[in-house]
């Protein structure tokens, strides 16, 4: 029979009869495959990568149609990750899981959707990953609060989560280790929050409430299992142990000295060696905190004494030769020497030089989509230097997003001396200015050369360093 001879109304029926004889098809207790299929609406390339811990297990290549499809023969049940450069996401499998993803480029985790045996788990992970990124503006006016009503409106919020994923949880009627993924996403968010509160309200309202916090404030501290190996490419967890050390180390303190960072980090590596007995999440976050020290303190003589330490702590001779790479890479971006120039555009699309339109002692700092409060937070610090500061120059640059996306958002910051800018390939960014994290700002003389490539916008003392004279 030809199916389009079939009446439409009958259509629906016959399909779903389909479908629910496909979910309650019966497999052995030995039988491990999955099958793992997608589209991908505004491809940036030909290909998904699937990976495991960060290693790429398999390369999933689109058809003429941009979709890909994969059988696995045996597989692990485990949080996995794909990536279509320069995004990527998480995605548990299970089992005889046969799942299938859309996503459209233009809107990367906003347009994630599952179908398929396995798609509801992946689809709470999406839903909490997308209540997350609602709370990421308000979450910096909260900060604003004074103890008490900050406590309160996060732990009201967190409550109301916790309900939404114990309603999910029964149910989905999901596995134990699926269920540590999704228990880390919801309580590591708010922990994370609860870590950073003290020395954010300090920022923004310069008022310091430590002394203000109740003494049970940190007991959610020790619900966080410091040991679990299997968490150490998620980043939910692995993003609350580096706010957990900043905030135990006092790192961002309330006077913060840019001359103890080296202490402090030293602090950081005793404190993994105490707390975490694991070896792999021990090398993981000792492995993290390397990378960020030799991208923030350029005191060559710190730096080998930091790697010193490290080298006696760490047992991942792996990532041992990665790290003295960047050293090395860091040299690239000395002082007095010039920004290496990558792919640019001004808001009228035209192409930039950036070595050709510095004209003033200059503050550059990225930022982007994907991170819209930390992008209203630094235009509105930039547009705060300009009007005290009007001899220097501030640089914008958008790391992502689509061309008239990034414009609409621009146009609401106004200031002569403020220049909008888009990167329109990161990854050559990424390798020639070592942008590794966000908060990553970069002071100019202006003549062009370097000052300092290695700094936070939101750092008291940027107004100091952008008008030191540059003969001193």
């Amino acid at each position: 029979m030809n199916i389009q001879s079939i009446d439409k109304q009958l259509l629906l029926p016959i399909l779903i009869l389909f479908t629910l004889a496909s979910c309650s098809k019966k497999f052995e207790e030995s039988d491990y495959s999955a099958y793992f299929q997608g589209e991908i609406f505004n491809p940036n390339s030909d290909y998904v990568l699937f990976c495991k811990d960060n290693n790429v297990l398999d390369t999933l290549y689109l058809d003429k149609n941009n979709k890909f499809f994969h059988h696995f023969d045996s597989i692990t049940p485990g949080m996995y990750i794909y990536r279509h450069k320069p995004e990527y996401q998480y995605i548990y499998i299970d089992k005889n899981d046969s799942l299938n993803v859309r996503l459209n480029t233009k809107d990367f985790d906003h347009s994630v959707t599952f179908s398929g045996r396995g798609a509801e788990k992946n689809n709470f992970l999406m839903a909490l990953n997308m209540k997350n990124l609602v709370d990421e503006n308000a979450k910096y006016e909260n900060y604003d609060l004074g103890p008490k009503d900050f406590l309160r409106k996060l732990d009201s919020t967190h409550a109301a989560r916790t309900t939404y994923y114990l309603r999910s949880k029964t149910m989905i009627n999901w596995s134990n280790d699926f269920d540590s993924y999704a228990k880390a996403k919801l309580d590591l968010y708010f922990f994370s929050q609860k870590e950073i509160y003290p020395i954010a309200h300090y920022i923004r309202t310069k008022q310091d409430i430590r002394q203000e916090l109740p003494k049970d404030y940190y007991s959610f501290r020790k619900k966080v299992d410091y040991n679990d190996e299997r968490m150490i490419s998620f980043s939910s967890y692995t993003r609350y142990l580096s706010i957990m050390l900043n905030a135990t180390t006092n790192e961002t303190e309330i006077e913060f000295d840019a001359e103890n960072k080296f202490d402090k980090n030293i602090e950081k590596l005793n404190i993994v060696d105490t707390l975490i007995a694991n070896k792999k999440v021990k090398n993981a976050i000792l492995d993290n905190i390397a990378f960020v020290y030799l991208l923030e303190d350029q005191n060559l003589n710190n730096n080998d004494k930091f790697l010193d330490r490290y080298f006696e702590l760490s047992t991942d001779s792996t990532q041992h030769s990665e790290l003295i790479k960047i050293q090395e890479a860091v040299q690239n971006l000395k002082y007095e020497k010039r920004l290496p120039n990558v792919p640019l555009v001004n808001i009228k699309g035209k192409s930039i030089h950036i070595n050709r339109i510095i004209s003033k002692p200059t503050l550059m700092f990225v930022w982007t989509k994907n991170s819209l409060g930390h992008a209203d937070g630094a235009h509105r610090r930039a547009i705060q230097l300009l009007e005290n500061t009007p001899d220097v120059q501030v640089i914008s640059v958008c790391i992502d997003g689509e061309h008239e996306e990034w414009v609409d958002f621009v146009n609401k910051y106004n200031h002569p001396n403020l220049i909008e800018l888009r990167c329109t390939d990161f990854n050559q960014m990424k390798d020639q200015w070592i942008i590794t994290k966000i908060q990553r700002s970069f002071v100019l003389n202006s003549d062009g050369t370097i000052r300092n490539a290695f700094v936070n916008i939101f750092d008291k003392n940027i107004d100091h360093l952008l008008l030191t004279k540059e003969e001193e």
